[in-house]
This record gives structure tokens, C-alpha cells and sequence, in this order.
């Protein structure tokens, strides 16, 4: 965000997708010159067995495997009510800032890309170390911990949507921006837990479908119908409205990985 913000300011808006899709490209050749493709299966306990099992079934068993139980169908909605949020929020988050917090491109381009570097990096390190921890003595953990993680976000950001100057609301953001991070170690990691090695990769494909047809699909696509829906009534406050709007997604999304914590217990 810093490197392609400070490209913007200092160029042209067209010009950031220029070089980071050419250093797309570069990185997708080295990956498939130096880096191996590991053996499936080959840190479980019983690799050979395990993996023969999940890879004997076919593409569309897989996916009727994954969807048909109601746990992992669970948690793939539950992630996708989540990634809502963090999409409907980074997709509009500067253009807020600087819309209505009077925040420049240059200032977006040194403590935006700091709050989204150090509080989603952070975030997802410590819930990693959580899960960790917790998720030894109870598999609930998986999804209860997101759910305390959204209710806790959902007042601060409120409050970055309501404070009036960029610094305040900047600041409020971080708390989110580390929280909302959560449910993503959590989810991918009981998901490939639950299935057998050979099904991993397509589970985590399904898995990612689902967070990106609700989260990218309709996250953005919500706040931006929402604050065209809001502009004739509140002008140059209709972000701040479409933000309010998306406030409930928290709970919806807290809600559901409550239900996914009792499928868990019920199953143990």
C-alpha cells in the first residue's frame, strides 16, 4: 500500500497496477522455478494411508463431501460473513479517510499502509498464537475465538466511522484492522484439520470460494450501493452512513461462528 500510494502521488493512478502486476509476474516464475512441490500428507501420522483415502475421490465427491458436512458448510459461511467486512471495508477505508477526514494521498501512503501492515500482520500472528494455544485443549476455540474477536472490533469501529479528524479515526481503525484478522488462521487451519490430506487442497479452494463470493463478491458491492443509496440525504456523509450499515455484519458474523462453536462441541 505504501509503495503503490507513493507511486499514485508521485505519478499516476494507472501507474501502481503497471509495476505490481509486472512484480506479479516475476514473483509467479520464481516460485515455479525454485520452489518444490512437497510431498502430500508427508508431516501426518500416517501419510501414506491418510492421503490414499482423500485422493481417491473424484472432483465432484469432493465438493459434495465438503459442502454435505454441515460443520465445514458452517465455517465457510461463517468466513465469508468476515471477509464481508474486510472487504467492504478495505475497499472504501481510504477513499473515507480521505473523502471525509481530509486525509492526503501522501499521508494514505505512510500511516494508512503502517495501520494495515502492523495491525493486520499483527493480527494474524497473535490469533495464529492463540489457536495455538487454545485450540489444544478445545476445537471450539477455532470459532470462538473469531466470534470475541468481531464483538470486540464492532465498537471501534464504529468509532472510526463516527470521529471527525483522519488521526482519530486512523487510530481507532488499528483495533479492526488487528481484529478482523482472526477468523482467517482460525478457519483455514480447522479446515484443513478436518479433512484427510489428500482433500486439503480442494477443501481450502472451496473453502476460499465461498469467503470470496460473499466477502469480495458482495462486501464492496454492499457499502457502495449503500452510500449511492444514502448520498441524496446525507451528501459528503453517505461513507460514514454505508459504514453504519455494514456495523451489523459484525454480529451476523459473530452469530455464526457461535453456531459453529456449538456444531464443534456437539460433534466431540
Amino acid at each position: 500500500m505504501a509503495f503503490g500510494a507513493s507511486l499514485a502521488a508521485a505519478y499516476d493512478w494507472r501507474v501502481p497496477f503497471y509495476v505490481v502486476g509486472a512484480i506479479g509476474v516475476l514473483t509467479a516464475v520464481v516460485v515455479y522455478m525454485i520452489i518444490p512441490e512437497p510431498r502430500r500428507g508427508q508431516y501426518d501420522p500416517a501419510p501414506d494411508s491418510s492421503a490414499a483415502a482423500g485422493s481417491g475421490q473424484s472432483f465432484g465427491q469432493a465438493i459434495r463431501a465438503f459442502f454435505g458436512n454441515k460443520i465445514l458448510a458452517v465455517a465457510a459461511l461463517a468466513s465469508g460473513a468476515a471477509n464481508f467486512i474486510t472487504y467492504g471495508l478495505s475497499n472504501f477505508a481510504t477513499l473515507f479517510l480521505m473523502r471525509e477526514k481530509g486525509m492526503a494521498l501522501e499521508e494514505v501512503a505512510i500511516w494508512y499502509a503502517l495501520a494495515v501492515g502492523i495491525g493486520m500482520g499483527a493480527g494474524i500472528f497473535v490469533s495464529g498464537r492463540l489457536i495455538d494455544r487454545f485450540g489444544v485443549r478445545d476445537k471450539a476455540a477455532y470459532a470462538t475465538l473469531p466470534a470475541l474477536s468481531l464483538l470486540l472490533a464492532l465498537p471501534f469501529f464504529l468509532g472510526f466511522a463516527t470521529v471527525d479528524r483522519w488521526e482519530a479515526s486512523l487510530a481507532l481503525l488499528c483495533v479492526p484492522l488487528f481484529l478482523n484478522s482472526f477468523f482467517l488462521p482460525a478457519t483455514v487451519t480447522f479446515v484443513q484439520g478436518e479433512v484427510d490430506p489428500g482433500a486439503r487442497v480442494i477443501s481450502g479452494a472451496l473453502l476460499l470460494l465461498v469467503m470470496n463470493l460473499i466477502g469480495l463478491g458482495l462486501g464492496p458491492t454492499f457499502v457502495g450501493m449503500a452510500s449511492d443509496f444514502f448520498r441524496p440525504e446525507y451528501g459528503e456523509h453517505a461513507l460514514r452512513m454505508a459504514f453504519y450499515a455494514l456495523a451489523p455484519m459484525y454480529l451476523v458474523a459473530a452469530l455464526l461462528f457461535l453456531w459453529l462453536a456449538r456444531l464443534i462441541k456437539l460433534s466431540a
